[in-house]
């Protein structure tokens, strides 16, 4: 049960945010919100969850009440999805999912957390169980499509709330196992940003988030670019989540031979040359089949960014640290890919916007082999 109990959760959140997230775009436009409105609403998202991932997470590791602060802002955040028919401002909206994303900035985070203790000496294992988020989203996401498109836009935030509050369910069986801190807190956290190699990991953690961000939110308006139709983008979608399934099924094999800093470097090595052959291999059959390396770039790197936080956290600061990673992945990291790609492809145009995230990325992988390769040689830990 220490395995189906989060993977159940992991089904049930991310099925809910599919049901939900790809079609906020048409909630925004059916109130008639002009594209800079729709900007700043996606935009303070990754930034509010900046704040928020490691808000939550310190407290949870301050109290110890980790399965309260779950379950609180779990259902504050339905209870705030259910709201969103009823607004039309774009204030109001503005104020609601800046909400939203503050109570849900730490979720994640600690069903990671929950996921590793429950765990236990079969840590490695977490790509497994992890697995079952990218069940969840590939079988939810079509199905809401569907209902979605019979039954009006409103079924998305209903079908969120639903699944959601079925996941509230499920996170009582979740199990924390905190570590008692040999300090305070406050120096918890100077040891955990006095880490050279944590903080390395990090900041080569947010770069790559800035990559991904520039295929997640651009990807099918470079594909329109190209004259693919509309309904090869779906296609595009559906083979990067299957992508992720073999990773993440044999990550306990994958963390075992590569440990955490090789699978990072994997992963970086196939986001550069993924950026490289979107350019030029720059046809519909191109970019699906090389949505394929999906699975390699994202999944690998979340795998390693669990594992590493959870091995670099000081005693009783897990879910600190897997808030502050999650914060530099989604949060500096979307918001900055977000701003630089939207500049880019509106002034340079795909190919080349891609062009300049994949030099980004290559010189990124050099700059962390140098850097990561001088402080394990002089034993600054």
């Amino acid at each position: 049960m220490k395995k189906i109990w989060p993977f159940s959760f992991y089904f049930l959140y991310f099925a809910a945010n599919a049901s939900f997230l790809p079609y906020l775009v048409l909630y925004y436009q059916s109130l008639n919100f002009t594209g800079s409105q729709i900007g700043l609403l996606f935009g303070i998202s990754p930034l509010i969850t900046l704040v928020g991932a490691p808000f939550w997470t310190g407290i949870a590791d301050i109290s110890h009440r980790y399965k309260l602060v779950l379950s609180s802002t779990l259902l504050l955040s339905l209870a705030l999805v259910l709201i969103f028919p009823s607004i039309k401002t774009i204030t109001a909206v503005f104020l609601l999912i800046a909400v939203f994303s503050f109570l849900g900035a730490p979720v994640n985070s600690l069903a990671d957390t929950a996921t590793i203790s429950m765990l236990g000496g079969d840590k490695h294992m977490y790509g497994r169980v992890r697995v079952g988020g990218t069940f969840g989203w590939g079988i939810a996401a079509p199905i809401a499509g569907i209902l979605i498109s019979k039954l009006g836009l409103n079924w998305a935030f209903w079908s969120y709330a639903f699944l959601m509050f079925l996941g509230f369910l499920v996170s009582q069986k979740f199990v924390f196992n905190p570590i008692k801190q040999d300090t305070s807190y406050r120096n918890g956290l100077r040891a955990l940003f006095s880490n050279k190699r944590l903080i390395l990991f990090l900041i080569t953690t947010l770069i790559c988030g800035i990559a991904f961000t520039s295929i997640n939110l651009y990807l099918f308006a470079y594909m329109d670019e190209l004259g693919i139709s509309k309904s090869l983008m779906g296609a595009a979608l559906g083979i990067a989540t299957i992508s992720e399934l073999p990773v993440l099924f044999f990550s306990d094999r994958l963390l075992a031979r590569f440990k955490p800093h090789g699978l990072l470097v994997i992963a970086m090595i196939a986001t550069t040359l993924r950026l490289f052959l979107y350019v030029i291999f720059d046809s519909a059959e191109g970019i699906l089949v090389f949505q394929l390396i999906n699975g390699v770039t994202f999944s690998a790197l979340w795998v390693a960014g669990v594992s590493y936080a959870n091995e670099n956290a000081p005693a009783g600061l897990n879910a600190t640290a897997q808030g502050v990673f999650s914060a530099m992945l989604f949060g500096f990291g979307s918001a900055g890919g977000g701003y630089l790609s939207a500049l880019l492809f509106e002034n340079a145009g795909g190919a080349q916007m891609y062009t300049i995230f994949g030099v980004m990325m290559l010189v990124t992988l050099i700059t962390y082999l140098l850097l990561e390769g001088k402080i394990k040689k002089s034993h600054h830990f």
